[in-house]
Formats: C-alpha cells, structure tokens, sequence
C-alpha cells in the first residue's frame, strides 16, 4: 500500500541515486520495446501531459518525469479502475519507467501528486493487435508458475485472516497481536496482484490517511490501531474485523482467477522492493505494531519468487543479470537475517538508525538490477 508524502520523500532521499540511475539506463532498451520509443509523461503538482493518447496494441513504455513538489504516482487504468500498471513513489525531481502490456481497448492514464485522490486523468486509447508476450512458451511458464505461486499464498491468507478476525471478535487482544504480522505475511508476498483490483486494496491494507481520500479507515491497519493502543480495546471491532475477512475473501477469488502478463511479474518484483524502500524501512507501514520486518521479509520473498517464475527467460536473455540478482538477494537475506528473532523478527522501534541504513543499502543494491528485468522481459 502506498506511503504518506512525507515519508516517501524521506524514503526517496535514500534511494534517489538509485532510481534516478534506474530511469536513465531503462530508457535506453525500453526504446525498442514500443513503437516510436518510450511516452514522455510530465507530472507536476496540478498537471500530467502525457506525449501520446494512442499507442498500438502491445508493449507500452512511459517514462514518467516529475517535476512538481510533490511525490506522485503514475496509473494505466482500464475499466472499473482496473490497474493495468503502476509506478509509486516518485519523488521530486526523478524519472522513472513503466512497461505494461496493453490489448486494443479504451484507458485512462492518471498522475497523483501527493499520492491521494483519483488522480489527473486523461484518456487513453489503444488499437490494433499485437501477439501477446505469453505466446513465448517460456513466458507462458512464467506467469502459469507464478499463478500457483499466488494461488499457494491466497490458501493460506484466508485461513490465517479467518483466525485473527475471530481472535478480534473474541476479544482475545494477545492471540490477535499474535497472528497479525503472520497474517499479513501472505498478504504482503502477493501484493502486487492485489492492487490490481480497484479500491480493495485500501479496504484491506489502507492506512490512516485513506480518510483524506473520502474512504473509510478499515482493514488491517485499523484494527491494528485497536490492538495496540494504550489501553487494548477491539470490543466495537467485530463489524471492522467481519469486513476484513468478506474483502479479503473477494480478493482471494480475483486472483486466483486473474490472467497476468508476464510484465505484471517484472513491475510486481519492483515494486515490492518499493514497498520495502518506502513503507517498511521508515516505519510507516505497521506504525502501531512496528511489526514492520515482518512485511519486509515478505516483500522480499514476493519479489524473489516473481523473479524465480522468470528466471528460465531471464537466464536466456540475460544471464548476467540474472547473476547479479542471485547476488544481491542473498545480500538482502544476510542484512536482514541479522534481526531475526526464533520465528519472527525484532520489532522495527528496536533497530537503530545504522541498522535501517544497512537494509535500505541493500535493499538499494537490489533495486537497480530488478528494474531491468521489464525491459529484458519485453523484448521480442
């Protein structure tokens, strides 16, 4: 789920380097993915030009510039606000890219500075056809692996969410502290495919400023703030907790119906590692419970297993990325095994800051090479 301005300028200090890096050695490979080379796309504060509103079926590549004051975000929608591809946390003053596979069809594209709100929105439409990416039989293998990996995550979500909503209805505040950050584990390895689906995800996994966006504070974090308040209270909570598990049910359903590009595997592996950069090593994501090394982890192997389905392609195509990313993988898993505690981790409120330097260095490490990966994926 996305980061609060603040922090993801704070976040973005960190990995500024890195991404701006990522913006100008993507732009070069990306050229040749797309008809007539990337689609400039201008964020400021109160506009989003993008360069074209037509583009052939196919791979779409935009490059994303902002130049406002705020952090934004860039949207492909298609109908029903269904999100065909992403680029969060952009900060000040840096270039980031996104490829998506798009069919002939109507869209939207939308900036959001200040990350809130429905964003600016202009159409965009695509025409003519063009042989899907999943017609590489290796591709193909790619995103069915990665389906069974999704599928594998959503059976053990419902069981463990259906566990903690009673726990909550219970009244049960230590039980229910304990299965939280369990929970959200699985959640949090499959996020990516959960963002597609319209405004579920901040139903689920919204925080506390969702309310600036006219929703309703629900989900994981809410009762979160519940269980750990001073004084523990979750005995008005039930009908929050009941909404929890029949979202978290609807979720489930879609995903594991869900038909994905194998680019939605290359931005998803990206993106968790922005979840990590931005949520997770500011503190902002579990807030109440600093439970945040938890979703770290996760993210982390989400990440790791998107690449793992891609990894026969990627060996093909590119193996020596495919080697660097084996190499910082293992250097994340080494930083954050340092804070593991038996089965869980420590709690982020007991890191110092020399300690959540040291994972966002490795977590930076990671960040580059992974944003190639799309650029390799879409190549033809």
């Amino acid at each position: 789920m996305r980061t609060t301005p603040l922090l993801a300028l704070a976040a973005a200090g960190l990995l500024g380097g890195t991404l701006a890096a990522c913006g100008s050695d993507d732009g070069g490979s990306a050229a040749g993915t797309a008809a007539g080379g990337p689609i400039t796309v201008k964020a400021t504060d109160t506009a989003c030009e993008v360069a074209k509103n037509t583009a052939d079926a196919g791979t779409s590549v935009f490059t994303i510039t902002n130049g406002g004051n705020k952090v934004t975000e860039f949207y492909v929608y298609a109908a029903g606000d269904r999100v065909m591809g992403e680029v969060e946390n952009i900060a000040p003053g840096l270039t980031r890219e996104l490829h998506v596979e798009l069919p002939a069809g109507t869209y939207e594209t939308a900036c959001k500075p200040g990350m809130i709100g429905k964003g600016i929105r202009a159409a965009f439409t695509v025409s003519g056809s063009s042989a899907p990416l999943t017609d590489d039989a290796k591709l193909a293998q790619a995103t069915d692996s990665y389906s069974r990996y999704v599928r594998s995550q959503t059976a053990a979500l419902l069981p463990k969410t259906e566990e903690f909503v009673a726990a909550v209805k219970a009244k049960d505040v230590a039980k229910a502290r304990a299965l939280f950050p369990v929970t959200r584990t699985y959640w949090e390895r499959i996020e990516p495919v959960a963002e597609i689906f319209g405004d579920l995800d901040p139903k689920i996994d919204g925080r506390e400023e969702v309310i600036e966006e006219g929703m309703e504070f629900t989900g994981f974090h809410r009762l979160e703030k519940d269980l750990w308040a001073a004084k523990p209270d979750v005995s008005k909570d039930g009908p929050i907790a009941d909404k929890l598990l029949a979202d978290v049910k609807e979720i489930v359903a879609k995903a594991n119906a869900e038909k994905l590009s194998p680019l939605q595997l290359a931005n998803g592996a990206k993106g968790l590692l922005d979840e990590v950069a931005t949520g997770k090593i500011t503190g902002e994501e579990n807030r109440y419970s600093h439970t945040d090394l938890w979703d770290f982890n996760a993210n982390v192997e989400g990440s790791k297993a998107a690449i793992a389905a891609l990894r026969p392609v990627l060996e093909e195509r590119d193996p020596a990325l495919v080697k660097t990313l084996d190499a910082e993988f293992a250097n994340v898993d080494a930083a954050l095994g340092k804070y593991r505690v038996g089965d869980g981790w420590k709690l982020h409120n007991q890191l110092s800051q020399a300690d959540l330097r040291g994972l966002s260095d490795a977590i930076n490490a990671l960040a580059e090479p992974i944003s190639k990966v799309a650029a390799v994926v879409s190549k033809k």
